[in-house]
């Protein structure tokens, strides 16, 4: 941690300490471009967990907090933190006010402030958010792999179509060949490389540079989230990641005795993944008329039985943080098991495509060659 708790005597000589101690999130601050991503969340809430349990104050603790921190941004959100707990307000009303924190943050800090348990929510919150940052990095490490293959693979077809179609092209024009329907395919999609192969480009360039902007529109996300879900191994993959931190936000929201339509109107706006966020929409809707949780999810494919099969037992014996826990942990390891079966599969499937084209493309070339020497010859 950042903070050398065995060291400390009283809120003033922590005062003091903290200006010359060395915290963790001083070397990940400083390359991350948000004022509070998840990241910085996470030990925002972890460091916050350990100093109140070490019965320091929450005003002292956040500002301990707050002099660890280079990141200019970070540092004005927790100083106006820091003032409106000063003048009289709760952590929960100060975070309400602030867009950096969602809805879900807000409600949990108000359960721990009510029910006096705020140094075990804000545990809780640092254990989502670190399993949250977790299944992101063990997405992007599937991912980034075939993604590099494959771009190099695009890399070696747009060259082919670009510099050697158009050499055999100028061969066959010079012998006047008459070319087969799948060379004049080919020879037609290079020609549109070469002389509009620029507005693709332009077109990719403002995608990426657009993509900030598209992702605040709910038809971009939509469409974004069904065409990854459509995606052989990658769709599952990607359900089983938000399952996950579905199910791990139901645990801790049960932990908190948080009613059940109110945990799934949280978890709503926790998660980033549109048909999760659709079926919830009418989960709640469902809840709200008197419907079970195990009968409102049984509706949608992307529950699946075993899933609904342990909300029902979790119900009728009212366990649901443990067999939500449980079902956490199980979509966990799943995640673990299928980021490594991801990377693994997709590079000899992207592999077998790739090939595929090349040889469309040779084939298509070397036709005409073939009856070029049948004539010369």
């Amino acid at each position: 941690m950042a903070f050398q708790l065995e060291h400390i005597k009283s809120e003033q000589v922590l005062s003091k300490e903290a200006k010359t101690s060395t915290s963790l999130l001083e070397k990940e601050i400083l390359v991350l471009k948000k004022a509070f991503s998840n990241k910085i969340k996470e030990d925002f809430y972890t460091e916050l967990s350990v100093l109140l349990q070490a019965g320091i104050t929450l005003r002292a603790s956040i500002g301990l907090i707050k002099d660890s921190q280079k990141n200019t941004k970070t540092k004005a959100i927790l100083e106006a933190i820091v003032d409106d707990i000063t003048t009289g307000k709760s952590l929960s009303e100060s975070i309400k006010e602030k867009k950096e924190f969602s809805n879900y943050e807000y409600y949990s800090v108000k359960i721990g402030e009510e029910t006096g348990t705020i140094a075990k929510i804000t545990e809780q919150l640092g254990a989502f958010y670190n399993r949250k940052n977790e299944q992101r990095k063990q997405l992007i490490n599937a991912l980034t792999y075939p993604c590099i293959i494959l771009t190099t693979a695009v890399l070696v077809v747009v060259f082919m179509l670009q510099f050697v179609v158009p050499m055999f092209e100028d061969i066959f024009k010079q012998q006047n060949v008459e070319l087969p329907a799948i060379t004049l395919f080919v020879v037609n999609i290079s020609a549109f490389i070469k002389s509009k192969g620029w507005l693709l480009l332009v077109f990719i360039l403002l995608m990426l540079l657009s993509r900030p902007l598209l992702n605040n529109k709910t038809w971009y996300k939509k469409g974004k989230d069904l065409l990854i879900s459509k995606i052989p191994f990658v769709g599952e993959f990607v359900r089983t990641v938000y399952l996950s931190q579905f199910t791990q936000a139901i645990a801790l929201l049960s932990a908190s005795k948080v009613p059940v339509v109110n945990s799934i109107n949280l978890v709503k706006q926790m998660i980033d993944y549109y048909p999760l966020i659709s079926a919830l929409e009418n989960v709640e809707q469902k809840l709200l008329k008197g419907d079970a949780l195990s009968k409102s999810l049984s509706g949608y494919k992307l529950f699946d039985d075993k899933m609904i099969a342990l909300v029902k037992v979790s119900e009728e014996t009212n366990q649901t943080e443990f067999m939500f826990k449980r079902l956490n942990s199980q979509y966990s390891s799943r995640v673990q098991q299928r980021s490594k079966v991801l990377s693994t599969v997709m590079e000899p499937v992207i592999i077998m495509f790739v090939g595929l084209f090349v040889g469309f493309i040779l084939i298509a070339m070397y036709l005409p060659m073939f009856k070029l020497s049948s004539i010369l010859g």
